[in-house]
């Protein structure tokens, strides 16, 4: 069966699925976060096929999220590092881990905790507002067109009456959102 790609949609959360593509990319990245680097501590840690934790990493090199750097010449051998966007991508992971503690914990309570070394005490990942740092609820965020939206997308009938705002004027100008428009959620 063919995967059907979103890289082109115009949705951050539609591109993010596609650079996932299935349940051991983020396997993969967890790794990488945990300090990983190896094929073989990939491979040994995940119990993962070694054709599909070639294709997982290749991908995330191609991504640009790893990059593969050599640690032995003879034979030559290579690791897989974390780049900047790679390390930007814990925050999606920690979202990640917060709903699962919330509802897909058992009675024991969660399987891993996460300290941070700074204050030392166990965290746990919050979506906030980053202009009031009040934490973000479905009901209290309306979806309006981007700067990156198409244009051609945007004078849609069904585009408008989602973001509830009047389609931009050009691709690059976000359009002004009145105060009266209806919130809706994706």
């Amino acid at each position: 069966m063919r995967r059907t790609s979103f890289e082109s949609w115009p949705c951050s959360i539609a591109r993010t699925t596609d650079l996932l593509g299935d349940w051991w990319t983020p396997l993969v990245l967890r790794e990488a976060f945990y300090g990983t680097r190896r094929f073989e501590d990939f491979q040994g840690e995940l119990g993962i096929a070694r054709g599909t934790l070639t294709d997982r990493l290749r991908r995330l090199v191609e991504l640009g999220l790893l990059t593969r750097e050599p640690y032995q010449s003879e034979p030559l051998r290579h690791e897989y590092v974390l780049t900047e966007k790679g390390r930007d991508f814990f925050g999606v992971l920690m979202a990640m881990v917060a709903w699962g503690d919330r509802w897909l914990a058992d009675e024991a309570g969660p399987p891993v905790t996460f300290r941070h070394t700074s204050c030392g005490h166990d965290v746990h990942a919050e979506v906030v507002c980053g202009e009031c740092r009040e934490p973000l609820r479905p009901d209290a965020i309306r979806p309006g067109f981007g700067p990156g939206f198409p244009a051609d997308r945007a004078t849609h009938p069904r585009a408008r009456a989602r973001f509830g705002t009047p389609a931009p004027a050009t691709p690059t100008a976000p359009a002004e959102t009145p105060a009266e428009a209806p919130g809706t959620t994706e």
